[in-house]
């Protein structure tokens, strides 16, 4: 079972990269409400970012933010923005509105 669990994470990280290589970028919607970032010079590292500095992505609040961190305490670090999406509610929509804002660096 276990076996099977990683290979469909390989399957899926696999799959993630290629829609993510065929996809074109679209704008960033902001919450006004937010002090969200917007230009590439504030991105987030996804790898050690607080919950705060995560809520500050559009349509990220509290209980994401929280399986972001969940998510890299359990299964280590992210190797790349897209495997953002293995993230519980981190569509795709959702991803390719923060990708130009996150970073695994």
């Amino acid at each position: 079972m276990q076996q099977l669990k990683r290979a469909a994470k390989i399957i899926l990280s696999l799959f993630i990269t290629f829609v993510s290589a065929c996809s074109v970028p679209h704008a960033v919607i902001s919450d006004a409400a937010s002090p969200a970032i917007e230009n590439r010079a504030e991105t987030v590292n996804i790898n050690t970012a607080t919950a705060a500095e995560l809520q500050r992505l559009p349509h990220v609040g509290e209980t994401l933010a929280g399986k972001i961190i969940e998510h890299r305490e359990r299964h280590g670090a992210f190797r790349k923005p897209e495997h953002l999406m293995l993230v519980e509610g981190i569509s795709d929509a959702r991803f390719r509105r923060i990708r130009h804002l996150v970073s695994t660096e």
